[in-house]
């Protein structure tokens, strides 16, 4: 099926992956949790604001900040690069899951899901609206 229309939501909020969790953590948190606890309802917020719920089809950009430390030359260097340190993808997009669905077995692809650096933390989310035409139900 193809994707050609799409309407961009730019969540303002630094990417977090989603940390591994034992039965301890609901009465002695660890700080990593905490951190965890408050990027889902900052991303909760965000959603509702934008009035966004999560599609049977995602295509996300994760947009990483650049470190403290770097230097300006690094950073140019970088910019818009993709980002091949940790946090690694997988743990990002389950952490978005996790934030935003109650039960997130209806979603069924990922279209372009990525992640790269930028001045400041951004999730950007593709809300993709299929084309259907007479080719596309033949090939079902």
């Amino acid at each position: 099926m193809e994707y050609k229309n799409y309407e961009t939501i730019v969540f303002p909020v630094s990417p977090f992956p989603k940390p591994r969790m034992t039965q301890r953590d609901r009465w002695k948190k660890r700080p990593v949790v905490v951190k965890y606890h408050i990027y889902k309802d900052s991303m909760n917020h965000y959603a509702n604001e934008f009035n966004y719920c999560v599609d049977n089809v995602l295509s996300l950009t994760f947009i990483i900040p650049f470190p403290k430390s770097y230097s300006k030359k690094k950073k140019k260097e970088l910019r818009g690069m993709p980002h091949i340190l940790r946090p690694d993808l997988d743990n990002l997009l389950k952490a978005f899951k996790d934030a935003l669905c109650k039960e997130d077995s209806y979603v069924h692809t990922y279209d372009k899901i990525k992640k790269i650096w930028g001045d400041e933390g951004q999730i950007v989310v593709k809300k993709l609206k299929p084309i259907i035409n007479d080719t596309t139900l033949q090939q079902y």
